[in-house]
């Protein structure tokens, strides 16, 4: 039940986004125990100065590649368990992609089963 932005700088690849779709949905049915089917995913391209960032924070540099993934799930999930994934989704980015690590930005946002509907006006995970 993730629910998948990815904003980067127009003008990557098809293969090149596919290729960061691809990472983070195989880290979250690694790490998350998602269904390969449970994809839902928006990729927002947007122009270069459209996307803001510092050139380093907490002595991590960024660089025009930087690439924002904000997850939205379910609540539940350990500590650990979301620093695997956050671990896991840069590993597979950067071998894919040749992205730096560091250059992956990802942001976690948890919510209660009562706030997904994926269709006919139901919420399907509390009905």
């Amino acid at each position: 039940m993730p629910f998948v932005q990815i904003s980067l700088v127009r003008g990557k690849s098809v293969v090149h986004i596919a290729a960061l779709s691809e990472s983070v949905h195989q880290a979250l049915m690694e790490e998350f125990n998602v269904p390969a089917l449970d994809k839902f995913q928006v990729v927002h391209e947007v122009e270069p100065h459209q996307l803001v960032f510092p050139s380093s924070y907490l002595e991590i540099p960024h660089t025009e590649d930087i690439v924002y993934i904000h997850i939205t799930c379910k609540e539940g999930r350990t500590v650990e368990m979301k620093r695997r994934l956050y671990r896991k989704i840069a590993s597979l980015i950067a071998s894919r992609t040749g992205l730096a690590e560091d250059d992956v930005v990802i942001v976690l946002a948890e919510n209660a089963a009562e706030n997904w509907s994926f269709g006919r006006g139901k919420a399907q995970l509390i009905e």
